[in-house]
């Protein structure tokens, strides 16, 4: 996915994130600064992991923390310049649901993110300053009476799969947010337990716990270096040996693993292309938009929210939009992130790779989330346009709604992870120990067959 900040009067840029970090393994809080590039003269490693977003990176960081062996990362961009850096960082199961494939392998995730908060607890750290960790707990917010219907199944779900929450009526949920426009046939699902964290502060751990390899000569990252071939043992056998950049040729001995998100299924048909294999990936690219209001005070959220038919995808219309097509949804959430910023969602579309931001969608959103706060009525547009940021990015979709994570048929050595869509973020710790675990042969945390790629390519 692409992020997409725009100078005012339209968009405003983006902050830097200067962060300090420490490996998992070494409890220290120095190393290598995040802006330091991390690249080695040799070619060989154990593993190479095709993409520098959330998923490629903590799948490094286990096979670092995990094993003894030796990881580069190569990217054709840097660390957050896709989906994970255009996300809204919420840590929620509040709109999963207890019994699918999914459900799985966000719970174990989330169980990793947790006690990776915890760890830097332990440590005498800030979590919210290390990694934007605020366990704010979610609400699922309905507005009419088949919605509440709804959500009280949804409680009595969740209560039965080992989930702490509670039903909310309309004073129940006016009284945990004030700014929230409720009436008798309001209510909403509360997780006391969902957490949000920060997509940039996040990486910039990892990243900065990854370098810290580095002297041993067991990390490196090539940025800016497209993949544009594999390379196989002999020139023609079905062992994948590493991969061909637009600089250089990287061997991976024990694994290759292409986590490439929106990217991952055009990637891999052009890796393929020459091995006589028909896999086609169907991983594409849904464009999503988030409102980012700066310096927000007009009032302040205690939670995590979302609208109950975020998972129904609400569609907007309007004229001469082919909205069938681009399948064109827009469902309110709303976050506020350690510095205070309102943060508005979401759309989704399937418009290819196109990046440019689209004002009929911001203010769809706009006017979307001021039915849910009536304070936002009250902001001019001017100031609004002020004090905004948008994020525009490509969520990795698959038709089926579950990543790809596993081997790809009749490559030996090769791997795919990919394909979470808007759930990268939230499950990142639970597919980089999935993806080791293949790699090592270990017994699995979350059985992976059902994230398998074979059967669900063309």
């Amino acid at each position: 996915m692409v992020s997409i900040f725009l100078q005012s009067p339209t968009f405003l840029t983006p902050q830097s994130y200067p962060f300090s970090s420490r490996s998992s393994t070494r409890r220290t809080r120095h190393g290598a600064s995040p802006s330091l590039r991390v690249t080695a003269s040799r070619s060989s490693y154990d593993v190479v992991v095709v993409g520098g977003g959330i998923i490629g990176l903590t799948i490094a960081r286990q096979f670092l923390t995990g094993s003894d062996l030796s990881v580069a990362v190569v990217d054709k961009a840097v660390p957050c310049s896709g989906a994970t850096g255009a996300g809204q960082g919420y840590i929620w199961m509040s709109h999963k649901k207890p019994g699918t494939d999914v459900w799985d392998l966000t719970l174990r995730s989330h169980e990793l993110w947790h006690k990776l908060a915890e760890s830097l607890n332990d440590d005498g750290l800030d979590p919210e300053e290390f990694i934007g960790w605020k366990k704010t707990g979610s609400l699922l917010i309905g507005r009419t009476s088949e919605e509440c219907v709804a959500l009280k199944q949804k409680v009595h779900e969740l209560s039965e799969a080992g989930l702490r929450t509670e039903y909310l009526s309309s004073d129940e949920l006016l009284l945990k947010e004030p700014a929230v426009l409720v009436d008798d046939d309001s209510g909403a699902a509360f997780l006391p337990d969902d957490s949000q964290l920060d997509a940039h502060r996040a990486v910039a751990y990892i990243e900065k716990g990854n370098r810290e390899f580095a002297p041993e000569g067991r990390y490196a990252e090539f940025y800016h270096e497209p993949v544009t071939g594999l390379i196989r043992s002999d020139g023609r056998s079905t062992e994948v040996a590493g991969v061909q950049t637009s600089k250089r040729k990287l061997y991976g001995k024990k694994a290759t693993i292409v986590a490439a998100g929106c990217w991952s299924g055009s990637l891999m048909h052009e890796l393929l292309k020459d091995c006589n294999i028909s896999l086609d990936v169907p991983v594409k690219p849904r464009k999503g938009h988030l409102l980012v209001v700066e310096n927000f005070d007009s009032f302040h959220l205690n939670h995590g929210l979302m609208e109950a038919g975020y998972t129904n995808h609400q569609s907007a219309s309007a004229p001469g939009l082919d909205v069938e097509e681009r399948m064109l949804s827009i469902s309110m959430t709303a976050t506020m992130d350690t510095s205070g910023n309102l943060i508005l969602g979401s759309s989704r579309e399937f418009v290819g790779f196109d990046t440019e931001a689209d004002e009929f969608i911001i203010r769809c959103i706009w006017e979307r989330a001021a039915e849910f706060f009536p304070k936002l009525r009250d902001i001019s547009l001017e100031d609004f346009i002020r004090n905004r940021k948008v994020r525009v990015g490509l969520r990795p979709y698959m038709p089926d709604g579950k990543p790809m994570i596993g081997s790809v048929p009749g490559l030996q050595n090769l791997y795919l992870a990919a394909g979470h869509e808007g759930g990268g973020l939230s499950m990142a710790l639970a597919t980089a120990e999935m993806v080791t675990d293949m790699v090592l042969g270990k017994p699995e945390q979350v059985d992976s067959s059902a994230f398998g790629v074979k059967g669900r390519c063309c």
